[in-house]
């Protein structure tokens, strides 16, 4: 039964990780990351190109260690095209 479990968790990651995907995708920047016992929050924020002063804000919440590590190297690479 223990292969169930870490199979959800796997099927959890994925899910975890296409969704930050989906969001860098769709234009969107990491602008914070809030950790607590229960996972991360990481909230992403998208500059309306014709009105810098228009923003687009999701938030997702990040349950699995993998995926925390994942959004980890997403902001690394967003920080890095920033420089």
């Amino acid at each position: 039964m223990e292969g169930v479990t870490e199979m959800s968790e796997y099927q959890q990651f994925l899910e975890e990780r296409d969704l930050v995907d989906y969001y860098i995708q769709k234009g969107f920047q990491i602008k914070t990351i809030t950790e607590n016992l229960s996972g991360a929050y990481v909230l992403f924020e998208k500059k309306d190109s014709n009105d810098e002063k228009e923003t687009e804000t999701e938030t997702i919440h990040i349950l699995t260690p993998a995926a925390r590590k994942y959004f980890s190297v997403r902001l690394i690479q967003q920080q890095n095209r920033q420089s």
